[in-house]
């Protein structure tokens, strides 16, 4: 038995109506009518409210569906470091913009008669960018493969 259906038999079983449901839960009747029609699923923490409600297992209620066990699964998953995560991002994009200024400036010096100099070296403007973006990319996918351990 799918979720969907488990939700709707337990809910009839006690004689609540959908409101009186919602009401218990703390959300809208249309919200429990998705449920029961398949076209959503609710988060863990009210799988975990419906559990106490019908008095059975959270596992009772997952087993039986499989999309809304994976669903449970990955809103699971938190970034481990979101924070570090999002610096790795910000230094992926300086370097993006270093590299967009370095292409503007070579493209107004030859199509323009105005003579625009990089400061900083060559060695700068020529790798800087390529060496932001590629330990960023790297650093960011590290961080993101990893989650908290609850």
């Amino acid at each position: 038995m799918i979720f969907a259906e488990k939700l709707k038999k337990e809910r009839k079983d006690r004689g609540w109506s959908q409101e009186e449901l919602a009401e218990k839960l703390f959300v809208s009747r249309q919200s429990v009518s998705k449920w029961e029609n398949g076209q959503n699923y609710p988060s863990i923490e009210i799988i975990i409210k419906l559990s106490d409600l019908f008095e059975v297992t959270i596992d009772e209620l997952l087993r039986s569906d499989e999309e809304l066990k994976e669903k449970v699964i990955n809103d699971s998953k938190q970034l481990a470091h979101p924070k570090l995560k999002f610096v790795f991002d910000v230094i992926f994009l300086i370097g993006v913009a270093l590299l967009i200024i370095k292409i503007g400036m070579i493209l107004l010096n030859k199509f323009t008669s105005l003579d625009f100099t990089l400061y900083g070296g060559s060695f700068i403007w020529n790798f800087g960018p390529l060496i932001l973006m590629v330990g960023a990319g790297i650093g960011s996918s590290m961080v993101k493969d990893k989650y908290k351990e609850d």
